[in-house]
């Protein structure tokens, strides 16, 4: 008998048992643990648990959970057949590791049920079309780059580019809303997590979110598993309780390092940049699971970061995933050079399915800005040679400014969708003999905006801020 409970429990049951043959850092060969299947869950005898990754005739791959070493000879039981772990609506609110253990001391999680962490994705004929849009509070993605319900939307730059202040100012714009907000940290240091947990619970946004902490401390096994069991907590939110969920995973870069680990010290056969050959697999089947359900019509939003090297989007991990989302958002360090935030490339990024969620008079102000942008750029240009501009260059310059003005915002500031379509239809249309004051704008569409309930409104509330937003000259 072991000092372990749980653990004699699991063998009076009569579950498959093995002895710890070899340990090679987590990775564990287990003999005599017949019959088992891959991806089952193990329990050791001190407690710890680890998950099959590979069966053999005599010995069984089993990826160690924990981060104390376990002593040859040890006891292994089979506790579940699938890896599995806890859900619930309880966890709402909390801040969890891959075990669904809280870790912000309040308390246990009374859990409702178990979830597959490696879910197959939903059927095409149990899906149904994308169609509302998420309002994002970030003008230069809501009004350009629109991201949809259900949608899958990677994040990709440079280190310290701000990919994780975009994901965090996005997160922290849906409080008071009904969307859950499943933030998964994977390898992450102690400081980047009370970043976040500060940022949620200013917010008021921590109540309705899931924070899932893998650290750069824990196992490397839990940073592979935290994407996945990230995906599941969101699953049966999704599926079983009718809410619609949004998963952030930062990132999936430090997911792909470890899974490249770990497949090394398994001898798995090194493919591209030393990674496994089914590293494509292994993110796809992560992201499919997002999207719309035709049963109860919710949604599952899927935002993956990844690390652009030097902004070389062209590398083999942000290529893979580009390729597995329907658009990207990409931060270029010359723009955050430019003090644009978030510093999004507009000519380089994509939203594929933007535009179902978008009404007709946005769809031709947002095309109407990108058109700005792309003449702004051009005359910047000639600006520099100290030239005369023409005309045309002369109004392209001063609108693109107003627009570089009104898209550039703080990670705390938020603006409602239709404050934000207000705002860009003055400065794409406003007299250029008198400047806007841009900030003014902003902070009145935000506060007329919510009087706007027909088209008739619309248009007296765009009328009165156009005056009320003008800058008089000095003569």
């Amino acid at each position: 008998m072991s000092d372990n409970r749980h653990f004699d429990h699991l063998v009076e049951k009569g579950n498959p048992i093995g002895e710890v043959a070899a340990v090679n850092d987590f990775l564990v060969k287990v003999s005599g643990m017949q019959p088992v299947n891959v991806r089952s869950l193990v329990m050791f005898e001190d407690g710890s648990k680890g998950y099959v990754t590979e069966v053999g005739d005599e010995l069984t791959n089993v990826l160690h959970l924990g981060t104390e070493s376990l002593s040859l000879g040890m006891r292994a039981v089979v506790q579940h057949d699938n890896l599995v772990t806890k859900v619930g609506k309880e966890f709402l609110g909390r801040v969890v590791n891959v075990f669904g253990e809280p870790l912000d001391g309040k308390g246990p999680i009374a859990a409702e049920s178990t979830w597959p962490v490696f879910n197959d994705a939903p059927p095409l004929s149990e899906r149904f079309g994308l169609s509302d849009q998420l309002a994002t509070g970030v003008s230069v993605i809501d009004g350009l780059l629109p991201l949809i319900k259900g949608q899958r939307l990677a994040i990709l730059g440079d280190s310290k580019s701000g990919k994780t202040a975009l994901a965090t100012q996005i997160a922290t714009n849906q409080a008071g809303s009904d969307e859950v907000v499943i933030y998964v940290l994977i390898s992450k240091r102690r400081t980047d997590i009370s970043n976040l947990l500060l940022r949620l619970e200013k917010s008021n946004a921590m109540q309705n979110s899931i924070v899932v902490v893998a650290t750069s401390f824990d196992s490397l096994t839990a940073s592979y598993l935290a994407p996945y069991v990230g995906c599941a907590l969101g699953e049966y939110l999704w599926q079983k309780c009718d809410r619609d969920v949004i998963i952030v995973y930062d990132d999936l870069t430090s997911h792909a390092h470890v899974y490249r680990q770990v497949a090394l010290l398994s001898r798995m056969s090194p493919g591209r940049d030393s990674y496994p050959g089914d590293m494509f697999y292994a993110h796809s089947s992560l992201l499919e699971r997002a999207g719309r359900l035709k049963s109860n019509q919710r949604t599952l939003t899927a935002i993956p970061i990844v690390l652009a090297d030097s902004g070389d989007i062209a590398a083999y991990l942000p290529t893979n995933i580009m390729s597995i989302t329907d658009g990207q958002w990409i931060l270029d360090m010359k723009v955050f050079r430019d003090t644009m935030r978030p510093a999004v490339n507009v000519g380089l990024s994509v939203s594929r399915v933007g535009g179902v969620g978008q009404n007709q008079r946005q769809k031709e102000l947002t095309a109407e800005a990108l058109k700005l942008l792309a003449d702004y750029a051009e005359a910047e240009e000639y600006s520099h040679f100290g030239s005369e501009l023409a005309l045309q260059a002369q109004s392209s310059l001063a609108r693109g400014k107003m627009l570089f003005t009104l898209m550039n915002q703080a990670i705390d500031e938020h603006h409602s969708i239709l404050g934000q379509t207000l705002a860009l239809d003055i400065v794409l249309h406003a007299p250029l003999d008198k400047p806007i004051d841009v900030q003014k704008l902003k902070k009145l569409a935000e506060e007329e905006g919510k009087a706007v309930k027909t088209k008739e409104d619309y248009e007296k509330v765009k009328a009165k801020l156009t005056k009320e937003s003008l800058v008089e000259l000095k003569k």
